[in-house]
């Protein structure tokens, strides 16, 4: 299996609401998420579903990539990825829920790269940075412990946003 895990683009610092799972994409997280989601699509990325973060710049961001990707109907919402979520709680929904042989993942920090810990080096810190927009990528035959996963690589949005415009 892969994973693509995706940290959503760009957000309102804060919104009228005042509610964090409430802000939403700028226009200029919109714009950049649409190239990378281009740059990954050169790459010859390829995910048969989307699983996202219920907040709504995670969702604007799982619909950019829907759109790009151009598979509308395979975006499901997760409230296991929530900014503070349990990588454990999250194998177990994939596990149970999804049959799939590519997956995106989109959510926040330190949700991503706590799972990324989890799932390469027994859920000891990994010193990464994921920006908004960026991307790693996971590959696993196995998806039911701890360290069963190999870091592919890591993306930063600018690298993918540079590949979207060659």
């Amino acid at each position: 299996m892969n994973l693509y895990l995706i940290r959503h683009a760009i957000a309102e610092e804060e919104n009228s609401s005042g509610d964090d799972s409430q802000r939403a994409l700028t226009d200029k997280g919109s714009k950049r998420m649409r190239q990378i989601a281009k740059g990954l699509r050169i790459l010859g990325v390829e995910f048969d579903m989307i699983l996202s973060s219920p907040y709504v710049r995670a969702k604007e961001t799982a619909k950019i990539l829907s759109d790009v990707f151009k598979m509308k109907k395979q975006v499901v919402f997760s409230d296991n990825l929530f900014p503070m979520g349990d990588p454990e709680k999250l194998i177990a929904e994939i596990n149970e829920k999804y049959s799939v042989d590519s997956l995106a993942i989109v959510g926040h920090e330190p949700c991503l790269t706590g799972f990324i810990s989890f799932l390469t080096a027994r859920n000891m810190p990994v010193d990464m940075t994921l920006k908004k927009g960026g991307v790693c990528r996971l590959s696993t035959d196995d998806l039911r412990h701890s360290r069963v996963a190999t870091l592919e690589w890591l993306l930063t949005p600018g690298i993918l946003v540079e590949i979207s415009e060659d």
